[in-house]
């Protein structure tokens, strides 16, 4: 029996028993909203469309041609891989066309991504980071797709940046992909966080976590310790408290991947934190690493939809207001207990 098989009948869940389609749940889903067109929903189907087609890649990356770079850089001043231009050109080619959003931006690209003036928009912003933790695809590595969905603040017309520009907390839906030893899509609208495995046989997500939930007892940290000189007294207090220095708590494991959507999947599962605080090795990350609105608010959004928090270390991620499309912010998320501590410990120390 296969595994979407056996979650998806757990006790007390509304689809005890069945196999359920991804399609199957987004609809069962919408049918909740009387007001509902429909406009979300097609978005969510693109999305895993794209999912399939992107995986479809990832695991033939070496027989493909597209595994390492392409030869230049993005906005980040990161090394662009052919699997990164792919992904990127994948998501947007299924939703340019559409008429459901008003616009697109990606964390590929400097700039908003205009819908083409020969199609027509719609009511909803598309945010997405096509391929996260790219530096791994070479060493076959877990790597993932980031996305967040809102509705457009202006009136009409194009999407602007400001319709880019919003907090977390309005956010309408978001999830990842993540391809891996399977592919699975993870996804709220804002009423628990499911997660669908793709069956490579028939090419179908299919409901393998339903409602997935934190576990209240964590098992993992989740940081590249091999920063931690460059951290604050605060952040460097915190991480001796995880490994148990103080007597006080049962030590954590360390388990850290290097691949962000890999990291919070498996604390999302198994339960932990993730943190990627500022640090002074690099003028360009004292104020953090990871990008706000691509990556940050994002799993946030569907860490507190799983009973966690997510926090720069003293602010609430999703009570953020970006000020640009590629703002970076520092990040801590996962257990609620665990976010908390981090705060304390920050205010205490720093």
């Amino acid at each position: 029996m296969s595994t979407a098989i056996d979650q998806s009948a757990q006790p007390g869940n509304a689809h005890a028993g069945k196999i359920v389609t991804i399609e199957r749940f987004i609809l069962d889903e919408q049918q909740s909203y009387p007001d509902a067109t429909g406009t979300l929903t097609s978005i969510l189907y693109d999305i895993a469309l794209a999912a399939k087609i992107i995986a479809s890649k990832t695991t033939r990356a070496g027989l493909s041609d597209i595994l390492g770079s392409a030869g230049k850089e993005n906005v980040q001043g990161e090394v662009v891989q052919k699997l990164d231009e792919y992904a990127d050109r994948t998501i947007f080619r299924l939703n340019d066309h559409t008429g459901r959003l008003a616009v697109m931006a990606s964390e590929e690209h400097e700039d908003i991504l205009p819908i083409p003036d020969h199609f027509s928009v719609g009511p909803y912003v598309l945010l997405y980071d096509p391929l996260d933790g790219s530096s791994n695809i070479d060493v076959n590595v877990s790597i993932g797709t980031i996305f967040a969905i809102y509705r457009r603040k202006t009136a009409d017309g194009r999407g602007t940046l400001q319709d880019c520009l919003q907090r977390g907390r309005d956010l309408v839906a978001a999830g990842y992909v993540i391809y891996g030893s399977s592919t699975m899509l993870v996804y709220s609208t804002g009423h628990g966080v499911h997660g669908f495995t793709l069956d490579p046989i028939i090419g179908e997500f299919l409901l393998s976590h339903p409602d997935i939930r934190i576990p209240e007892k964590p098992k993992f940290y989740s940081v590249n310790q091999g920063y931690e000189q460059f951290w604050s007294a605060g952040v460097q207090r915190y991480t001796e408290w995880l490994q148990g220095k103080d007597k006080t708590a049962k030590p954590l494991s360390l388990r850290y991947i290097g691949s962000l959507v890999a990291d919070f999947h498996r604390n999302l599962l198994m339960g932990g934190i993730y943190y990627y605080p500022s640090d002074t090795k690099d003028p360009e990350q004292t104020t953090g690493k990871l990008r706000l609105v691509y990556e940050c608010a994002p799993l946030a959004f569907l860490a507190e939809q799983a009973g966690g928090m997510a926090i720069t270390g003293t602010e609430r991620i999703l009570d953020l207001q970006p000020t640009t499309l590629h703002q970076r912010v520092p990040f801590f998320i996962g257990n609620a207990e665990l976010v908390t501590k981090a705060q304390e410990m920050i205010q205490s120390f720093d």
